[in-house]
């Protein structure tokens, strides 16, 4: 038995514990985990995953599709079946059959994504009280938003000390204004364009916390693993020390709200605070991510590294982030999916922004992984950009390029390699077949260093599909890099239109 079934095993007996105590009957009617439910999207061209709890012994069958498949329920009353792989299509009805019977109509067979990370990918579609705008033309986008092959479910906030066996969630709803009003825009349009090209259906999980660093959706295994992470829990010290402060702030706060309210009063909104249980290494993943990983699924959509540009947090991100990537394909157990990714934006900010997208840009040598590329598109003065639509689309291109065989153009120029040439930096680039564009005309934004690593601005031209980088107060160049500031100038695109990556090349 392995260390993530160590702890599955630990977790279930934690929960039933008391029932099996207490009662001779701890479920009385087979249960499933809240992931699956009537309306819900499963993982087409893969073994269906179905699994629950039952009384210990308990016989349990599915039927789905023209299959049936049984299984009885363990010591701890657990049971798990696999369905045949089963072509995209629906709906199709489900019977789950124990001592009771659950009975589904209307279950799709298509692809199923998880969609995760920090307040970027949580910012919802409409204009509400949680962001005052929504993303741009919501109201014309949420009115259209009738997608009857889209299925949503939302994950609730929560923090665990270790791996849960099941998730407070919306449950799979379809995707009406209604509900795509309050769900991810970055998710909805990338489902959206899904099904608009690939004909079929999407389910999309989304499980984020606006604020919360990488670590905390990384399993503890995976930080102790890497002695170079231990920094991370030296963060969440820093963090805990406030703790009680923040719990007064938020009390006094409500308080205030409630005493508005009595005298007939809008209430103030409640000033931003983090949970500092949100920043703890692995409490993310623990409540909200691993009770998601015994589903099949397609992949993955991320979007978070705002808050590991601090001083603390940023040198350790090129480690970090690979880290999440390589565990979560280990929790899934389902090889390498894709696992697709936006670099942040630009914005205006004394943190370590360009090194957290430079560990960004890295990840990408991960097998079936791919970067969205932000830095055209953000809000200097806003960390959240409401132009949530390019951000979709551009995920929706790597997926289609990566999942479906789409053979399209799925990013902006990569930078590939840099060499001396006449007292001149040429750079190469991935992603240029089509040819290098800059928009208005100048190239800005290059820099060259010598030796000493001591950058200045350079003058630089494109050259076919390469750049010449040049300055004469560094004759004898080493190194060259592009857009390497917070709110950088970013004119440098390939011809499909989208924006080259910002880059270093040092190692």
């Amino acid at each position: 038995m392995d260390k993530i079934q160590v702890r599955r095993f630990i977790s279930i007996f934690l929960a039933i514990g008391v029932s099996l105590a207490t009662s001779t009957g701890a479920w009385a009617n087979v249960t499933l985990p809240s992931v699956l439910d009537n309306h819900m999207v499963v993982q087409r061209d893969r073994p269906i995953h179905i699994w629950g709890w039952a009384d210990p012994q308990e016989k349990v069958s599915v039927t789905f599709r023209g299959a049936q498949v049984g299984a009885t329920a363990n010591a701890l009353g657990q049971w798990s079946v696999y369905l045949p792989a089963s072509k995209a299509g629906g709906p199709f009805a489900m019977v789950i059959q124990g001592t009771n019977t659950l009975t589904w109509d209307d279950i799709l067979v298509g692809d199923v994504w998880i969609a995760s990370g920090q307040s970027n990918m949580e910012f919802h579609l409409a204009k509400d009280e949680w962001d005052n705008s929504g993303a741009d033309d919501w109201q014309h986008v949420v009115a259209q938003a009738n997608e009857p092959k889209l299925r949503l479910l939302q994950v609730a906030k929560k923090t665990a000390t270790y791996p849960m066996q099941n998730a407070i969630t919306s449950g799979w709803l379809d995707c009406t204004p209604q509900v795509a009003a309050s769900f991810s825009a970055v998710a909805y349009f990338f489902g959206r364009e899904l099904i608009a090209k690939e004909k079929i259906p999407i389910g999309i999980i989304e499980a984020d916390w606006g604020g919360t660093p990488a670590e905390a959706w990384t399993s503890l295994d995976a930080l102790s693993a890497d002695p170079a992470l231990m920094p991370v829990f030296a963060t969440r010290a820093h963090m805990m020390d406030g703790q009680a402060d923040f719990f007064l702030s938020k009390t006094l706060a409500e308080k205030a709200a409630v005493a508005a309210r009595a005298e007939g009063k809008t209430p103030l909104p409640l000033p931003w605070h983090q949970d500092p249980d949100a920043f703890g290494p692995g409490q993310l993943f623990n409540a909200m991510i691993a009770p998601l990983t015994p589903l099949s699924i397609r992949g993955v959509i991320w979007y978070q590294g705002e808050s590991n540009t601090d001083v603390l947090r940023a040198p350790m991100y090129a480690r970090l982030f690979p880290a999440l990537i390589q565990d979560w394909r280990k929790q899934w157990a389902q090889g390498d999916f894709p696992f697709l990714f936006v670099q942040i934006a630009n914005f205006n900010s004394l943190d370590a922004w360009p090194t957290v997208r430079e560990s960004q840009r890295k990840a990408l040598t991960l097998t079936n992984t791919g970067m969205v590329v932000t830095v055209d598109i953000g809000n200097p003065t806003d960390i959240h950009p409401h132009d949530k639509y390019d951000v979709g689309h551009r995920l929706a291109l790597w997926a289609e390029d990566l999942s479906f065989g789409g053979q399209v153009e799925d990013s902006g120029p990569l930078f590939r390699q840099a060499a001396q040439e006449n007292g001149q930096m040429r750079v190469w680039f991935d992603h240029a077949a089509s040819g290098l564009a800059v928009k208005g005309g100048t190239l800005t934004g290059f820099e060259v260093a010598g030796a000493d690593k001591n950058f200045v601005a350079a003058q630089a031209k494109v050259d076919g599909d390469t750049v010449l980088a040049s300055s004469t107060a560094v004759p004898n160049p080493v190194y060259v890099r592009y857009a390497w500031a917070a709110n950088p100038n970013c004119p440098l695109d390939n011809r499909d239109g989208l924006p080259a990556s910002p880059f270093s090349s040092v190692p």
